[in-house]
């Protein structure tokens, strides 16, 4: 576990390493115009997804599977692994932790029933709700980027612990478009969002992540957050919180 990693600072001698030297767009300066965000270890504990709402779908996942065999998406389990009981796939991609569009939309379905009963309340780090609602009011753009699906997104932002905060964001993607690691990805979500790469800065916790980010032109911002024991990166801007990211890329600063 480090001790609380701040925003970057430059080497003694060195170019500082601000949006001029860790960007491709050095020189430009185009002010952010819109925010996509990951969820886990950036929005959210690490702890609160595997803890919390993995372990809900597991626990309730055979359940889920007998009550809704007429879902098509079962159908769609049982034509990726035939011969096989779905709920037993289903648990087994969730072990090996597999971005597979059809897991995650089961998923969902199932934290839907538990977010309905109010079973469960989306965790978010103190931080984000404040400047979430301070960039929405500004005119920035906001957006998430997930592998959980886009109904698991918007119910997370729906019932935060923060309070309902789905209606800040402007649009929600998932594996869907892409992969996280691939460039490809991030330029579909520029397209379908309407904004262009320069002006979008894209935040999580994952270096490989920002990587394939970058190389699509978007801005990028590493969360490391101490509780996560996110390793920080030697090539991107880093940040502790929302209110550094802020501060760093001439955002509306959190009160």
């Amino acid at each position: 576990m480090r001790g609380t990693p701040a925003v970057r600072k430059p080497h003694q001698g060195a170019e500082p390493l601000g949006l001029a030297s860790l960007n491709p767009h050095k020189g430009r300066m185009v002010p952010v115009a819109a925010v996509l965000m990951d969820i886990e270890g950036t929005t959210t504990p690490i702890s609160f997804v595997h803890d919390v709402l993995f372990a809900y779908a597991k626990a309730r996942m055979a359940e889920w599977c007998r009550v809704h065999l007429d879902d098509p998406v079962l159908g769609e389990v049982t034509r990726m692994a035939p011969g096989r009981a779905v709920d037993a796939t289903l648990l087994g991609w969730m072990e090996r932790d597999e971005k597979i569009t059809a897991l995650k939309t089961v998923q969902g379905k199932i934290w839907a029933e538990g977010y309905g009963r109010g079973e469960i309340k989306g965790v978010l780090y103190p931080d984000v709700a404040p400047a979430l609602r301070r960039w929405a009011a500004g005119g920035v753009k906001l957006f998430v980027y997930s592998s959980g699906s886009v109904e698991a997104q918007r119910l997370l932002f729906a019932h935060s612990d923060a309070g309902n905060l789905a209606g800040l964001f402007q649009g929600f993607f998932d594996t869907r478009v892409g992969v996280k690691r691939e460039a490809a990805s991030y330029r579909l979500i520029c397209r379908g969002a309407n904004v262009s790469a320069e002006e979008m800065l894209f935040l999580s916790d994952v270096e490989a992540e920002l990587d394939a980010a970058r190389a699509a032109g978007l801005r990028t911002c590493q969360l490391a957050r101490p509780a996560d024991g996110t390793v920080a990166s030697m090539t991107h801007e880093t940040a502790a919180e929302f209110g550094d990211v802020a501060q760093t890329f001439g955002l509306p600063a959190v009160r």
